[in-house]
């Protein structure tokens, strides 16, 4: 009896010691933020980079400021041409001018009645076969001109002058996009990482002007084997701890769990570790006052109760 009662409370001790142990899934990681690398669109000289690393930056501000001049030659040159496309246009909608009709009006009736006269004087032989054909030609081709201003632009005629205007005004919108582009503004906000060029610099389309990362809110990826996976929700609430801040919590949430397994990375210093097929979760960590920095390793505990 003394036996029994002796074994029962140590049961309970290591009970409880092996509900503790699997209260939360421990792991460790690396905090990332997320990044932009922001690159230049046209080519040209560099003029200014007002920022430098270490700045915060809104989206809309100015990072850097590409010679224009070359730009702003090409756009006059084509809003010159489009111009005169707008103009031939309107001429091809709006048909010929009244003074232009009314004169070969004119011409018809003249070339018409030359033709009669010709006519008559060609029955009592007072003019030749050939002055006769003459007086007709000419009239035949005052009625074509006439017929012609009367009908006035014909169909196809206008949607050329369109198509040509269209391609005018594409062209002018290209170039005004690139002088726009010209000032090399910040997508998002952020702090400044890198910073990769100085005034005086050449440089193309795709050319990496500065980098900006968002230190605002940071993730952090660890990997959990297959067992463990089931207990793991997405909005879990996760615990993060970094050396710097030993007394510290972090409060962060699960944001993504991967469907698939892989092999622990290559990182992972044990050989028998890397060999494992484990599951990747991305933790969420906000970071408005900045604490935290990208790169800092950072061990983070899962609860396993399921709350949120």
């Amino acid at each position: 009896m003394k036996y029994a009662i002796t074994v029962l409370p140590l049961l309970l001790f290591l009970s409880a010691c092996s509900d503790s142990s699997h209260s939360s899934i421990t792991a460790t990681g690396t905090l990332e933020a997320t990044e932009v690398t922001v690159s230049a669109q046209v080519n040209g000289l560099i003029e200014h980079v007002p920022v430098q690393e270490g700045d915060l930056v809104w989206p809309g501000d100015t990072l850097a400021v590409i010679d224009r001049s070359e730009w702003t030659q090409q756009l006059r040159q084509a809003e010159a041409n489009l111009a005169a496309m707008e103009a031939q246009y309107m001429l091809a909608m709006e048909g010929p001018r009244r003074e232009d009709v009314a004169q070969a009006e004119a011409h018809y009736e003249s070339a018409r009645n030359d033709l009669k006269r010709m006519e008559e004087l060609f029955d009592s032989k007072a003019v030749t076969a050939k002055q006769l054909e003459d007086a007709r030609t000419r009239y035949i081709l005052a009625e074509q001109s006439l017929r012609k201003l009367r009908e006035g632009t014909r169909p196809e005629e206008r949607a050329l002058a369109r198509a040509r205007r269209d391609q005018a005004e594409a062209a002018a919108a290209v170039l005004r996009k690139k002088l726009a582009d010209c000032t090399i503004t910040a997508p998002r906000a952020g702090t400044i990482t890198n910073r990769f060029v100085e005034p005086g610099e050449l440089v193309g389309p795709g050319a990496a002007i500065v980098r900006i990362a968002d230190l605002t809110d940071l993730t952090i990826n660890v990997y959990v084997p297959e067992a463990d996976l089931p207990r793991i929700l997405l909005g879990q609430k996760a615990e993060v701890r970094v050396d710097a801040f030993k007394e510290r919590v972090f409060e962060g949430r699960v944001v993504h769990i991967s469907q698939s397994a892989e092999f622990t990375p290559k990182n992972i210093q044990t050989k028998d570790e890397r060999v494992k097929l484990v599951f990747a979760v991305k933790v969420r960590v906000p970071n408005p006052d900045g604490t935290l920095k990208a790169g800092l390793p950072a061990d983070v505990a899962l609860p396993t109760d399921n709350t949120r």
